[in-house]
């Protein structure tokens, strides 16, 4: 049992007779793949630093505001560490976003060799697609949901209250939105990939619509900032198009699914007619080695015995035409008195 653990699961440096890599060196892979991911972060958090505070991203994000507030508004800050600490956290989201392809591909490196080779086909693009869809929920948080969220929120009582809106707080609610919609635009890419490895199926994503909006709402109100239902409502909606379009992708790809096995199917020989041309095979082997394989018998004192018998084991020869004996020179009953006289 020890020997099995030391050369099987728990082994290192290679993998075992069957091609399985050992649970200690899928370990040793994680851990570097998580070190590079972890890498990659801290390398881009420090590009996203000097895109925000060189290329001017918190302007960017403050415009949603000043079209409600006016051109001349600036949040205010109520500690003197506020402005860095809230670089540093910018530069982290930034960071973590220009990571992310080195982060989907650590994981996929890991994780691709346990996949089927039609399952890989399935999954790569629906990757690339799902860079696509974080941009576009970004791109729609910022100039559809934001601009009426704050709308909205900001509207209200401003005949008895006047805005002195926290630069962190402001940023912070910003910074959620964005990433809460480039993340629940990810739905379609689930189930995706779910129904290319045969997990979830268009009739079951069908009859689950009802669990899927309760689901979609609890999503929709963690990921949401603060505790606005408006705000809840509008990242909602698109959830609710995104999972119908998911089934929509499910439905192609158990399409694809059913096409590859039927053409499996097609190009397997039926199992009845194997086994009927190997049974003619074998018999036709067995008669032709009974036909050519002569049967040796006792040689009569003339030599003409044995030959008779062979005749009658042999293939038969055609009427009429005489047949032979061979001649054994060595079988000649005179030669070998001649032999014995000398």
């Amino acid at each position: 049992m020890s020997r099995l653990l030391k050369d099987g699961i728990l082994g290192k440096g290679g993998r075992n007779p069957r091609g399985e890599m050992p649970f200690l060196d899928h370990l040793e892979e994680l851990r570097w793949r998580i070190l590079w991911s972890i890498l990659a972060v801290g390398v881009f958090s420090i590009v996203g630093f000097l895109l925000v505070h060189y290329f001017e991203v918190v302007g960017l994000l403050l415009e949603p505001g000043k079209d409600y507030l006016g051109p001349d508004w600036q949040p205010i800050f109520l500690s003197p560490t506020d402005p860095f600490f809230l670089l540093l956290k910018l530069a982290l989201a930034v960071g973590l976003i220009l990571s992310s392809p080195v982060i989907i591909y650590q994981a996929w490196a890991f994780l691709s060799p346990a996949l089927e080779p039609h399952e890989k086909r399935a999954i790569v693009p629906a990757l690339y697609m799902g860079l696509v869809l974080f941009a576009a929920g970004v791109a729609m948080a910022y100039y559809i949901a934001l601009p009426i969220s704050i709308r909205f929120l900001m509207g209200l009582l401003t005949d008895f209250m006047t805005p002195s809106i926290e630069a962190t707080r402001y940023l912070g609610f910003v910074i959620k939105l964005l990433l809460g919609f480039g993340l629940v635009f990810e739905l379609p890419v689930v189930i995706l990939i779910l129904s290319a490895l045969g997990l979830v199926t268009p009739a079951f994503l069908r009859a689950r619509r009802r669990h899927a909006i309760v689901i979609i709402t609890v999503v929709a109100s963690f990921l949401s900032p603060g505790d606005v239902v408006a705000v809840t409502v509008l990242m909602m909606i698109p959830l609710i198009f995104l999972y119908e379009f998911s089934i929509l992708l499910s439905v192609l790809m158990w399409k694809r699914r059913e096409a590859r096995e039927n053409t499996i199917h097609e190009q397997e020989p039926p199992g009845g007619s194997i086994a009927t041309d190997e049974g003619t095979a074998a018999a036709t082997t067995a008669a032709g080695t009974a036909t050519t394989t002569p049967v040796p018998t006792d040689a009569g004192p003339g030599g003409s015995s044995g030959g008779a018998d062979e005749e009658e084991i042999s293939t038969p020869h055609p009427v009429g035409e005489s047949v032979e004996p061979e001649a054994h020179g060595g079988d000649a009953p005179d030669g070998g008195a001649a032999d014995e006289e000398e």
